[in-house]
């Protein structure tokens, strides 16, 4: 007999119980064997408590605006919320922003459904086609285990609907899945292309005992050539979906009909548009999956954020700081720094320079004339305006772009005030 998994409670008491070591970059060293919570107590600084370079930091202050700014604005929009856990993966963050009103995590893979599940999230949107048979057998026993558990994923294909009714009945399947139709885009990602797809999708959706139509969904930022009236026009082929399966019957004896889209980009027409949806057989769970909000950005995010467009609703503040160390200044006008592709996320643009903290006395002044123009593996090429100040051994803070590619390449995240005092560690799981 299989032993029974550790209760939620247990599992994130076993992230305090982890022993810090060489798995874990950046932190102290001669915090080698202490336990994340010793370590966590003695609130050590980012900058004199023996952190080594490269380090990531998260900012408290950043963090806590962001998780009440999405909070607030979802709530005011009339939207419920699943914020895509695959930019961080990280528990404490998913544990924290359902604190803040969510009403579950989005999953794209199974893998980070198996995550979730370990630290006790009940509900789940799965915004992906799963046909894994193994994966399927998994999802049906952890909804036979636990009658409260509610788990949503995505179908689109008629051999796709076959694929999963064959592995959930070979499962011996006790309760049905809960299944949203895609809508995608020619050109797009996944998703179905015409409605009539949709209906033949949702015709083998019914067909089967193990699958249970429940809505529909998709992400607006796949659509080519998205722009605001391209986004507007998706979303309203979207709507108009569900009120036809509605009419025909499709969604019959559910008890709430799940609409869902919403990435980081769009998320103010995802409003409008649900907005504008009549009543249906069933209430309606308008579902946001924004995810990049988090820790927002100093890149991608920054240009992308629907409060670029509605700055009187608020602003999104960039949470992460990785902090390197010159190195190098090899030449006039050009200095190395010991953060590269393996610490910083430049699939959406380089790192920018925004701090520099003095080696000689700690003041820290603006990287005033310094741009990152490339990035190696364990290095970033930092070019110098004249007049830009900067010595080996400088510390630099780096902002960075696309937060879903920077968590990935770090286990373990020191959670730091303004004044650079660490107040926790947050773990992630890649």
């Amino acid at each position: 007999m299989a032993a029974a998994r550790p209760s939620a409670e247990e599992a994130f008491a076993r992230l305090d119980e982890e022993r810090v070591d060489h798995r874990f970059k950046g932190l102290p060293p001669d915090a080698e064997g202490k336990t994340v919570a010793e370590l966590t107590a003695e609130h050590r600084s980012l900058f004199t408590g023996g952190f080594t370079t490269p380090v990531l930091a998260l900012s408290a202050e950043a963090l806590d605006h962001n998780l009440v700014l999405m909070e607030r604005w979802s709530a005011e929009h009339g939207l419920a919320f699943a914020p895509h856990g695959k930019t961080s993966m990280a528990p404490l963050l998913l544990e924290r922003q359902l604190a803040h009103g969510a009403w579950g995590i989005t999953a794209a893979i199974p893998a980070q459904v198996r995550v979730y599940r370990a630290f006790g999230i009940q509900r789940i949107f799965l915004a992906n086609e799963v046909v894994d048979a193994v994966a399927l057998r998994w999802l049906a026993a952890e909804l036979a285990a636990d009658p409260e558990f509610r788990l949503v994923t995505y179908v689109d294909s008629v051999r796709g609907v076959e694929l999963m009714d064959e592995a959930l009945r070979a499962a011996n399947a006790t309760r049905p899945l809960d299944v949203v139709v895609e809508l995608g885009a020619e050109g797009g990602r996944t998703g179905i292309r015409t409605e009539a797809d949709g209906r033949a999708v949702a015709d083998a959706v019914a067909a089967t005992d193990t699958l249970r139509l429940v809505g529909v969904a998709g992400y607006e930022a796949e659509v080519p050539g998205a722009d605001a009236e391209v986004v507007r026009a998706w979303l309203r082929r979207l709507t108009a979906l569900a009120v036809e399966f509605d009419k025909a019957g499709r969604f019959a004896g559910v008890d709430e009909i799940v609409v869902s889209a919403g990435g980081s980009a769009w998320f103010d027409a995802v409003a409008e548009v649900f907005a504008e949806l009549p009543p249906l057989s069933a209430p309606v769970l308008k579902l946001l999956r924004s995810g990049a909000y988090v820790t927002h950005d100093d890149g991608a995010y920054r240009h992308k954020t629907p409060f670029n467009r509605h700055p009187d609703e608020g602003a999104l503040r960039p949470a992460f700081r990785l902090w390197a160390q010159v190195v190098s200044r090899p030449e006039p006008g050009r200095a190395y720094l010991n953060a590269g592709k393996r610490d910083a996320s430049y699939d959406l643009g380089l790192p920018e320079p925004h701090l520099v903290r003095s080696a000689r006395d700690g003041s820290v002044r603006a990287a005033s004339g310094m741009t990152v123009t490339g990035l190696a593996d364990q290095h970033a090429f930092v070019s110098l305006e004249d007049g830009a100040e900067l010595e080996v051994g400088d510390w630099v803070a780096l902002g960075l772009s696309h937060p879903c590619t920077v968590f990935d390449r770090w286990q373990m995240i020191p959670l730091v005030t303004e004044d650079g005092t660490v107040t926790q560690y947050v773990r992630t799981f890649f």
